[in-house]
């Protein structure tokens, strides 16, 4: 049984997009303290099958899938979203958020969720302005990095800026919070990926059930 505790009050909505290849303790973590911060009901961690901006993911979408689902077990309010496998062609985020947006209807806050890296390429997504028609845009900052802004950016957001939670959730979107988090993980799925190839020991940086799925399955690992 989970010592985290439900979230009260009324319904909040999150997405959290990747390719979680695979996940690890430093996307679970974050997903929990984002939550807790944002007082969301349910966070939807999306594997993007053929994300648009990335390369091609090591393994299969039904594999990182499964190791997301191992990775989230029982933790309450994360949910292993399958959607973006059942579509045709690359991911495209705005297409997610409308799902998201015609299920839980239009008066419930929707908060997408993503990295600064990625909030930097935000101008080049597929249809970014219609972003902010479906949701807020919550950007998780890596404290003490500046990196400034591109002018496309500056412009496709605007004055979409809010400086507090409770300024973000007066609304049900549209607006863009920069947010950064208790815990600093820095842990990346490339040296995950890395130290599996090498036959290196990743204990302690995926959840135990990650692990175990990974080597029972002979994932990531060399042929060598």
């Amino acid at each position: 049984m989970s010592d985290t505790p439900s979230i009260a009050g009324p319904m909040r909505i999150g997405m959290l997009g990747g390719t979680f290849d695979p996940v690890h303790n430093g996307h679970l973590r974050s997903a929990i303290e984002v939550r807790e911060a944002l007082g969301l009901h349910t966070l939807h961690m999306v594997p993007a099958p053929q994300p648009p901006l990335r390369d091609t993911p090591q393994v299969s979408a039904a594999q990182r899938l499964a190791l997301l689902k191992a990775g989230i077990g029982e933790t309450p309010g994360l949910l292993a979203d399958d959607r973006e496998l059942h579509r045709e062609g690359p991911s495209y985020s705005v297409d997610t958020l409308a799902e998201l947006r015609q299920q839980y209807g239009e008066n419930v806050p929707l908060v997408m969720v993503i990295g600064f890296d990625a909030f930097l390429r935000l101008a080049k997504w597929d249809r970014a302005e219609q972003l902010f028609e479906l949701a807020h845009l919550v950007v998780i900052a890596r404290p003490g990095y500046q990196s400034p802004w591109p002018t496309p950016l500056k412009e496709l957001v605007g004055d979409r800026a809010v400086d507090s939670v409770a300024a973000l959730m007066q609304h049900t979107r549209g607006r863009v919070l920069i947010l950064e988090l208790p815990s600093l993980m820095a842990i990346s799925a490339t040296y995950i990926r890395q130290r599996l190839s090498d036959g290196k020991s990743v204990r302690y940086l995926v959840p135990e059930a990650v692990e175990q799925a990974i080597f029972h399955q002979g994932l990531y690992q060399s042929s060598e």
